[in-house]
């Protein structure tokens, strides 16, 4: 009998603790889904068909659009609010809004600096090179 009494006290100390944190529901889950595959399918149809003429515009909404979605997978896949974990989420937050800036725009520096630096020569341009 005191073997079963020490088991099931030894097994409830390794239960993790449920009431503290939410892990989402199914409903959750697939409206996070949802949102992402929406988010994902409009800056595809902007792009594939060429739906705005200026081209920074493009990229400015596939920017926004990827920025919701980078919040939208915060909320409803790693279950990020400003309740839990007494206030560290809201640390993490910052952070990752602070690598978000700098992923954009330095995705958008590097592609600049590529399409300027490496546009093809013209044929006389190829002549003079060495």
């Amino acid at each position: 009998m005191s073997s079963n009494v020490n088991n099931t006290a030894h097994q409830a100390g390794h239960e993790p603790a449920h009431d503290a944190h939410s892990h989402g529901s199914m409903r959750d889950y697939v409206i996070g889904f949802v949102l992402s595959v929406i988010l994902t399918v409009i800056p595809f149809w902007l792009v594939m068909g060429d739906v705005i003429e200026s081209r920074v515009w493009t990229v400015a909404l596939i920017m926004v659009f990827g920025a919701i979605q980078i919040v939208v997978h915060m909320i409803y896949f790693l279950h990020m609010n400003r309740k839990s974990e007494g206030g560290w989420l809201l640390m993490s937050l910052l952070f990752t809004g602070i690598i978000i800036v700098i992923a954009l725009v330095g995705s958008l520096w590097v592609m600049y600096h590529l399409n300027t630096n490496m546009m093809p020569m013209s044929p006389e341009q190829m002549r003079v090179a060495p």
